[in-house]
C-alpha cells in the first residue's frame, strides 16, 4: 500500500502544475473574457485590445507544462515528496495567478472602456500578477533541479 502512496503523491506533483496551471488559465481568461465581450456591447471601437487583454491569463498553462515536463522522472520514495511539495505548491501558486490576473485584465477592461486614454496604466496590475507567475515558474525549475534523477 505505501508503494501506492508513495506513486501517487509523485504522480500528483508531476501533473499538478499542469492542470492547476490550467484551471485558473481558464477561469481567468474567462473572467476577463467575460467583461472584454460586455465591454464590445459598450463601445465602437478597441475591440482588439479587449480581446488581447483577456488571453492574458493563458500564461500559466504554459508556465505549467514546462514545471511537469521539468519533473518528470521515474517515481522513487526518494523523489517522490520532493516532486509533490514542488508540484502541487506551484500548481497551487499558479492556479491563483491566473484566476487574480483574470479579474485585474476585467477591471482593465472596465476601466478602458469608461477612460481609454488610461489603457497602458490599466494592465500594469495585470502584469505585476504575471511576474508573480513567472517567479513561481523560475523557483519551481530551480528547486526541482536539486531532486535527483534516478
Amino acid at each position: 500500500m505505501s508503494d501506492f502512496i508513495i506513486a501517487l503523491l509523485g504522480w500528483t506533483g508531476i501533473y499538478a502544475p499542469m492542470a492547476l496551471g490550467g484551471v485558473g488559465s481558464v477561469i481567468g481568461c474567462s473572467v476577463a473574457g467575460q467583461a472584454a465581450i460586455g465591454a464590445m456591447l459598450d463601445s465602437e471601437s478597441g475591440h482588439g485590445r479587449f480581446v488581447g487583454i483577456s488571453a492574458m491569463p493563458s500564461s500559466q498553462v504554459i508556465f505549467g507544462i514546462v514545471v511537469m515536463f521539468t519533473l518528470n522522472r521515474p517515481i522513487t520514495p526518494e523523489v517522490a515528496p520532493g516532486i509533490f511539495a514542488i508540484g502541487l505548491l506551484s500548481g497551487l501558486a499558479l492556479m491563483a495567478c491566473g484566476l487574480y490576473q483574470g479579474q485585474c485584465c476585467a477591471s482593465a477592461i472596465h476601466a478602458f472602456k469608461s477612460k481609454p486614454e488610461i489603457f497602458g496604466l490599466s494592465i500594469v496590475p495585470a502584469a505585476v500578477v504575471e511576474g508573480f507567475s513567472v517567479f513561481v515558474f523560475i523557483f519551481a525549475l530551480v528547486i526541482s533541479g536539486g531532486i535527483p534523477k534516478v
